[in-house]
Parts: structure tokens; sequence; C-alpha cells
């Protein structure tokens, strides 16, 4: 009945707005974006977005049902409404898109006689809105209202999963907003592909204290997706040693100081698909950083020992989970300036931090990498940690680690999304840097605790151990979706890579698919300020030509400019890192010839080192081939993509000259 009941009222709304509701608007700093809020005392709040004159989507009903006191929102009355412009320069910490972001918008804050207000903020790229409340000490909230409701049915990037149990490792659905009933649903960011070429993502910042926001289709209302939530966690089911599984739960979904902000809700736009590429309005909504000296705080690359299976040949010792293999990974950073060897499963009993495996010593393996300037970076299970959480930290600290990879939290309730917080600001106050594995997308956390540098979160190069998901159709829809959400630790760095009919899943010695070519062109596409090398040491000693770039290639920019895309087709993006640029490109199975613009360089002469799919590539994916030329801003260079190829280039200036044209 209550379902019913609601789709009633969405119908009204959306239908039959009173002639006596009151209207809000409010438009972007260039007038390119705007929003209608719509505050109804019989049907509610809702909201209109536009860009570029064009209707988006209408947000609603918004309003938040509080056991004990009921709907915010249900019979809304104005009190007073106040604006404010803003437009401040942010610097952040860790560079993963570019080292200055400007955050220009204007912010509308309708206050309700209700105890609660309503904030809009609105980008030239972007519309955002979140809630506040204004009530006495803790409260419980049953249920978040919201909805998105589009004009036309139009083609959508769906990350379909089945529970909200889940590594948020999914592939892209590519449906119509029509086919998406009740039955389906999904976490965000997903992506809206308008026949009019406007790209339209929806997702959520500021996510604290509070559950993961998912979607799901209305069957009753045509072309609109509802909202739910993971409830509170009353109850956890043990599995395996690393799968904690709520089997309780609340009527309600948080449990919450009654006077806070809650998450933002957000729409993006780009007129040009490629646009996504270097849209931050995550980062610009997400909380200001919350650790005063920062400067500690080290991108970088790591050599990792998991998905190669520690799998090395032509050594002189056993290779595997032991101390003389961990050395050899060290030498080998050492050798190729990587900041970081990462210790995955298997240095300790997964379960107990403080079982060490005898194989492995810890504090010589600490004390082998600082003498080569190495850092050490160690894999936990998310239970272990937690168990012992302060203790393990502070002999992680002892030690001299650098950072802890947190893995298999799988949730994003209340509790789980708490953890994340808890546990990065416990490794910032020992200079620890946090990659999560396992995890839920980005919300802003790494804008509050810049220590925790990278997550995952997004189906990655392990996929290719036992599956053949991860094609390079993958590779061309993550930065357009996932990515807009922030930081993937995609892992990266294959040597052994296939054609299409060539590949199969291996586990202890794996492939990728698509050339080599395609896999260094990902450490430019995708934007990981913690960046791994996924194979075996001895796989890249007999790979100069590819460690040369993936020796130089930074995992930090200055300043990105994107190229050309189309979702799950091609990309290609440039990066700036000092007087530097990097280019990367890839492709889907199809073979490509693109052509890349250079007028955002500075003037001056270049030298162009590339990196390109061999003349036989496409039989033979690891062919792999150099080029260098002289080019300037005034330049356009042709470039030809093997079926899942690649290409790669780094720019280096001649003459005198910086900036950005």
């Amino acid at each position: 009945m209550k379902r019913i009941i609601l789709v009633a009222l969405i119908g009204l709304m959306f239908n039959t707005i009173n002639v006596f509701a009151k209207k809000y608007n409010l438009s972007s700093p260039s007038g390119d974006a705007s929003v209608e809020v719509i505050v109804d005392k019989s049907l509610g709040i809702s909201a209109k977005v536009f860009f570029q004159e064009q209707e988006i989507v209408i947000l609603g009903p918004i309003g938040l049902d509080v056991v004990d006191f009921g709907m915010l929102g249900k019979s809304p009355r104005v009190r007073r409404v106040n604006y404010r412009e803003v437009n401040e320069m942010i610097y952040p910490a860790v560079h993963e898109k570019r080292s200055e972001i400007i955050d220009q918008y204007k912010e509308m804050e309708i206050i309700f006689r209700e105890p609660f207000k309503l904030i809009f903020r609105v980008y030239d790229d972007g519309v955002a809105y979140r809630l506040k409340t204004d009530l006495e000490g803790e409260i419980k909230v049953r249920n978040e209202m919201s909805g998105f409701q589009f004009p036309k049915d139009e083609k959508v990037f769906f990350p379909t999963d089945v529970s909200f149990f889940t590594h948020s490792e999914r592939a892209y659905d590519f449906l119509d907003l029509s086919e998406i009933s009740e039955e389906k649903f999904a976490s965000t960011p997903f992506l809206v592909s308008r026949e009019d070429g406007i790209s339209v993502l929806i997702t959520e910042v500021d996510l604290e204290d509070y559950p993961g926001l998912y979607v799901f289709g209305n069957d009753n209302q045509s072309l609109h997706l509802d909202v739910k939530f993971p409830h509170f966690v009353l109850k956890e089911e043990f599995g395996r040693d690393r799968d904690v599984k709520p089997v309780e739960v609340a009527e309600f979904i948080a449990k919450t100081d009654g006077n806070r902000f809650f998450p933002w809700r957000v729409v993006a736009f780009n007129k040009e698909v490629k646009d996504i590429l270097g849209n931050d309005i995550v980062f610009r909504l997400a909380p200001e950083c919350r650790i005063d000296d920062t400067s500690w705080i080290m991108p970088g690359k790591a050599i990792w020992d998991w998905w190669n299976a520690s799998n090395n040949a032509g050594v002189s010792f056993k290779s595997g989970v032991n101390t003389a293999t961990y050395k050899y990974h060290i030498d080998f950073a050492a050798d190729f300036g990587l900041e970081y060897v990462i210790l995955d499963e298997g240095w300790s009993t997964p379960a107990d931090l403080f079982e060490i495996n005898p194989e492995v010593d810890i504090p010589e393996i600490c004390r082998y990498a600082e003498e080569k300037g190495v850092g050490v970076i160690l894999w936990v299970l998310w239970n272990a940690l937690d168990k012992d959480l302060e203790k393990a930290l502070d002999q992680f600290e002892t030690w001299g680690v650098k950072g802890i990879k947190v893995d298999f939290m799988q949730r994003d309730d209340q509790w789980m999304v708490n953890y994340y917080w808890r546990v990065s600001k416990a490794a910032a106050e020992r200079h620890l840097l946090v990659d999560f594995h396992g995890a839920y997308k980005p919300c802003g956390l790494r804008r509050a605790y810049p220590n925790m540098i990278t997550r995952e979160g997004v189906k990655g190069l392990e996929h290719n151990k036992w599956g053949e998901e991860l094609t390079p159709d993958h590779d061309c829809t993550l930065p357009f979706i996932r990515q807009f959400a922030g930081p993937i630790d995609y892992t990266p760095g294959a040597m052994r890579n296939a054609e299409k009919a060539n590949f199969h899943p291996a586990f202890t010695r794996p492939m990728s698919q698509g050339t080599r070519a395609h896999q260094l062109a990902l450490y430019v596409v995708f934007e990981s300020p913690l960046q791994m090398l996924a194979d075996a040491p001895s796989y890249y000693y007999k790979e100069p030509l590819s460690m040369e770039f993936l020796a130089a290639v930074p995992s930090v920019w200055d300043e990105s400019v994107p190229l050309f895309g189309k979702v799950g087709d091609y990309v290609g993006i440039a990066r700036q890192n000092g007087d530097e640029w990097y280019i990367g490109a890839i492709t889907d199975w199809d073979a490509r010839d693109l052509e890349i613009d250079l007028s955002f360089l500075p003037q001056g002469q270049f030298e162009l080192t590339q990196y390109k799919d061999g003349i036989n590539a496409d039989r033979h994916a690891e062919d792999l081939t150099r080029e260098v030329i002289n080019i300037s801003a005034e330049d356009k260079v042709m470039i030809h993509l093997a079926p899942g190829g690649g290409w790669a280039a780094i720019l280096r200036l001649k003459a005198q000259g910086s900036g950005l044209k």
C-alpha cells in the first residue's frame, strides 16, 4: 500500500504541480545551468535541472523520514531563502587531475519552518543538493526520499548489481532507461547518454556517517529511478575470513546526529562526452582537508606481487611469499625509481595481523626497503585490522611501513562507511597511506583525508585472471563513469598481452586483453595517485622499451586536457607534470586512426617520444614500437590504434616556454 501511495505522489508531483506552488530559481555563474525548485504544501519538494536550456532531470520528491518525528518535506513551508556566490581556488594536497581547481558556483539555501534546510549549488557543469536537519540529539533516519525523472527515454550505462553486499566491480549494461525495472538496481555513478549529445552523470558526495545511495527502476512511473539505501546493520554473519555479511538489519537506514548536513546528490553534465574526463565536481563538493600537514603524503608507483602470483622466472631463489622475493621486488623498484613495493596477502595469517608468515621477515624487508629508498605497503583484511586497529597501526609505524591496502569490506551501510573514515584518520595520525580494495566508489573522503590515496571499487585487471569480461571496451568505459567519481586502482601493467582470439584466463600466469601499447596508455588515461605495476619484475626486466615509459610516467598531474572520446569505444587525454606532457589513447576491439590536436601545448619545440602499436600488433598484441619526432603546438599528430590498441607519448620541451596556451 505504501508503494502505491508513493507512486501516486510522484505522478501528481510531476504532472499536476499546484498553481499555488512556490518556485525558486538559481542559475550557474555563466548561465549555462540552472535549477527550478518547486515547493508545494500538498505535494512536497521537487526540482527541475536545466543545461543549455534543455531539461535534464526532475529531482524528487525530496524529503527525509525521521523515526518519531515524521516526514520532513511532506508539507513544506518556506521561512526564508538565502543566496550566495563563490569563486575560489582549491589546491588539492594530491594532484590526481590538476594542481589547481576552480570552485565557482551559486548557492541557494531554502530554510523551512520545519526543522530542516535544503541547499542547492549550481555550477556550469553540474547541480547538487543536500539536506540539513536541525533536530536535537540522536535521530534515526527511516528513509531518504529522492528520485530522478528523465524527460525522454535515453540510453544509460548502468552498473547493474545484485546485492548490497558487493565489491562494486561491475560491468556497465547499455540500456534504455525504460528497460530499468524494479528488479534492476545499481550503485552510482551511472551515465545517461542523451540523443542530443549531452552526457548526464548521477552520483553522491560527502558520504559520512550515512549509507551509500543506490538507484532502481519504477515499474509504475516511466523513466523514473527511485533510490534506496542499505539498512542499519544489527547482526552480521562470518563466512570466509573475509566475508562478513549483514543477516539482520533495522527498519531504519541510519542512526545519527540530528543536527547535521546530509550527503550531496549530484547531477553533472557535459555537452561533449570527452569533457567528462576533466570534470572534477566530486572533488569540489567534498569536505575540506582535515590533515594539518600533508607534506608527508607521497604519491607514486608500486611493484605488486599478487596479480602475477609472485611468478618470477630466471632468478636464483624460490619465488613466492618470502623475504628473498620481496627483496628482489625492492631491488626492481629501486632500479626504476618506483616509490613503493606492496606485500599482498600471505605475509601474515589474513585473520590475524600478528601471526606473521615465518618465511617473511617484515622488519628486515622494511630495513632493506628504507636502505634502497623504497616504501613498503602491507595488505590487510579489513576485519583483522578493525580487531586490532590501534595496535596494528602502531606496529606498522614502528616497522617503518608507509601504507596499508585494506581489502574485502564489500559494503557501504552506515557502520562500514564510518569504518573508512576511522581507518583513514587513524592512518593519517601515523603518516600511513591507505588504498581501499573491495570498496564502494569514491565520495569525497580523499579530499578530507588525502592519505586515502586511491581505491578499487572498479572491475580491474585482476578479472583477467579468471574471466573474459575485462575487455578493451570496458577500459574505454571506465574513464567516463567510474573515474568521474575519483581515482581507480585498476592495476595496469600486464606484459603478457593477447589479441581477442588468443586471450584466455590464467590465474598464475595472467595476461591482458589488447595490446602492449594499450597497457602503457592506461597509465595516462586512468587516474590513480598510487599506480600499480601489476606484473612480475622478471617480466619487466625483459621489456626495456616498456620500462622506459613506465619508469618515466608520473602518477599525479598539474593539468589534464581531454582530447577525444566515445564511451566504450575510444578515449584520449593529455596530462601535464611540470614541464613535461604525457598523452594516452586507447581503443576498443576496433582499429582506429585518430588525430591529436596539440594546440594545448605552450609555444616552443617539443620532442615527442611515442610508444605505439607495432605493425603486427593486430596479430601479436605485444608488438610495440618507439618513435621520436619533433612537434609544436601548431601541429597535429595522426595515430593508428590496432584492435584493442593504444598509444602513449612523452612530450619534452626543447625550447623555452611553459604554461597552458
